[in-house]
């Protein structure tokens, strides 16, 4: 299932709803936060947000269980800021659910108050065990779309991004603190109107890569050894006007999320068959893909 922020120019107001194959659309709820909050990442059935009007203040919910947990503040000096909005370029939200405990990243370009960004690339590394941040500094070279920072994938202790150009997955090893690069499939032919998506299935990594008329989907097979498999192609012809703009958001092995400016969409994988979820009735100020992140329900604690 997927979760989708839901924009109202009209009365200038957002709310949640909550796509499911099985159920339908269903509204959802963060109101047992008791702040107005951003969905920044979600993991294994928890969310990451942070606070609209308190920038800094970051919560780790479970919505099922309505448990929340408020992050301390980093030590990070104020003098101290990202670059080049104040905001971190990635927040990531890792959910070991075998071992109860979990950590949030932050990690973006820095610069000191009234200096030029010298390059360097902050981590922040909130460990939900010792209730505290780590800090670490490497310098990166990479650039994100607003997709590829909204999908962050955890496998293997890992959080694994696409950059911008779509050439590698940049993968930072929470058990070492350590950024490294992942290659992509070998046979991922690039080209003018193809566009590269980073996915999770059934907690394997995966790649869908979206051409005019085709959406080919691979899987990592060998984690270790970067070996990757094609496991599915799907015909885009029937949806032929809306793939300039349609996105995956999720999927299982049954079925694909992908959502277009106003529509919600699901592909199930054994029928073929394409499905609309959900539909924009009014006029929203942003596409239902800007803020719409792959979401499953557990009773997995964040305290």
């Amino acid at each position: 299932m997927i979760l989708v922020e839901i924009s109202d120019s009209s009365e200038s107001k957002t709310s949640l709803i909550c796509v499911d194959n099985l159920r339908g659309v269903s509204e959802f709820s963060l109101n047992f936060l008791n702040d107005r909050v951003k969905v920044r990442a979600s993991c294994n059935g928890l969310l990451c947000c942070s606070s609209i009007p308190d920038k800094g203040v970051f919560y780790v919910c479970n919505p099922v269980t309505r448990e929340y947990r408020l992050l301390p503040k980093s030590r990070e000096r104020h003098v101290t800021r990202f670059y080049p909005d104040g905001e971190a370029t990635l927040v990531g939200l890792a959910c070991d659910s075998a071992h109860q405990k979990f950590n949030v990243v932050l990690a973006g370009y820095h610069r000191m108050f009234g200096h030029r960004p010298d390059g360097s690339f902050i981590c922040l590394v909130f460990d939900s065990e010792l209730n505290k941040w780590r800090k670490f500094v490497s310098f990166q070279d990479d650039h994100f779309t607003h997709m590829n920072k909204n999908q962050v994938v955890f496998v293997n202790i890992a959080l694994h991004w696409l950059t911008a150009s779509s050439t590698y997955i940049l993968v930072l090893d929470l058990s070492c603190d350590v950024w490294r690069k992942m290659q992509l499939p070998y046979n991922l032919i690039y080209g003018t109107g193809n566009r590269i998506y980073l996915l999770d299935l059934d907690g394997c990594l995966s790649v869908i890569k979206i051409s005019e008329a085709w959406m080919n989907i691979w899987v990592l097979k060998d984690y270790w050894k970067d070996e990757w498999c094609m496991v599915d192609k799907v015909s885009l012809r029937c949806i032929r006007g809306m793939v300039p703009g349609i996105f995956p958001i999720s999927q299982t092995g049954e079925c694909v999320f992908l959502a277009t400016h106003k529509q919600i969409l699901v592909y199930h994988r054994k029928t073929q068959i394409w499905k609309e979820m959900y539909s924009v009735k009014y006029r929203s100020t942003l596409p239902l893909w800007f803020s719409a992140h792959a979401y499953r329900s557990t009773m997995f604690s964040c305290n």
